[in-house]
């Protein structure tokens, strides 16, 4: 390998070494989603499933697919 190769390859690898070292070192200050994260991610869990539970609970669904049987003809009128 070349010497300025060689020298260029061991100046990035230790400026990799001091910035891992440097973030190794610093203090870890929770972010939002470290804070609340799972708090927000029940509570949207529960307001879809409430919305939904309403929905489904006050519509008139009717929760047989099939109509054979259900569905009569009605007489023909002229």
């Amino acid at each position: 390998m070349f010497p300025v190769a060689r020298a260029a390859q061991s100046l990035v690898a230790r400026g990799i070494q001091h910035t891992t070292v440097r973030q190794a070192h610093r203090k870890h200050e929770p972010t939002f989603h470290d804070k609340y994260g799972t708090m927000v991610l029940l509570g949207g869990a529960a307001m879809f499933s409430a919305v939904w539970g309403y929905v489904f609970t006050t519509l008139k669904i009717e929760w047989g697919f099939s109509p054979v049987g259900r569905i009569t003809p009605s007489e023909w009128r002229e």
